[in-house]
């Protein structure tokens, strides 16, 4: 009865997460293959369930559109000298909606675009010592002008918030 409680409470609070129509008048207009087109430079941090900084990283990101479909080559460098690499493929589709893959997420990431801002909800596969972990990410980002974007991204495991991302672009 507890697990199912707990199930039924984090299935609430995930539920209970910003809509993206709340962003429909707001500006400047965030449209993906317009800012995610040429390099761009992000830094940022992840803390841990308890608020910890537990990681610091650089990415640098060579993006480019062709047609409906976009490709980021994203390069990570943390802190500890790991370094990874992820790109994504994304098709644009109508009315704000598109449709993202990349090497280390599972099935298809659904991306919705309205005013400044873009959510993005998918599963990341994540190595973590010997061992690789399936999170659900629900991914928010927020245009501030044309050359800087600001991102939060929460982690989720059986649907508690488990850690959290932040993360700032910046064209070049």
């Amino acid at each position: 009865m507890r697990q199912f409680l707990i199930l039924l409470t984090s299935l609430f609070l995930l539920a209970c997460s910003s809509n993206i129509d709340d962003y429909q008048t707001s500006q400047p207009e965030f449209k993906l293959e317009d800012y995610f087109n040429g390099d761009i430079l992000a830094w940022g941090i992840l803390q841990d369930y308890s608020n910890k900084v537990t990681r610091k990283f650089t990415v640098e990101i060579k993006a480019n559109w062709q047609g409906n479909t976009g490709t980021l080559d994203e390069f990570f460098t943390f802190d500890d000298g790991e370094t990874q690499s992820r790109i994504w493929t994304i098709t644009k589709l109508e009315n704000g909606l598109y449709r993202g893959s990349a090497n280390d997420v599972v099935g298809t990431a659904e991306i919705k675009q309205q005013g400044s801002a873009v959510n993005l909800q998918y599963q990341l596969k994540v190595p973590i010592d010997n061992s690789t972990y399936t999170f659900t990410i629900d991914d928010w980002m927020y245009r501030f002008d044309e050359k800087r974007v600001f991102n939060r991204s929460k982690l989720y495991k059986f649907g508690i918030e488990v850690a959290e991302i932040t993360l700032f672009f910046e064209k070049i």
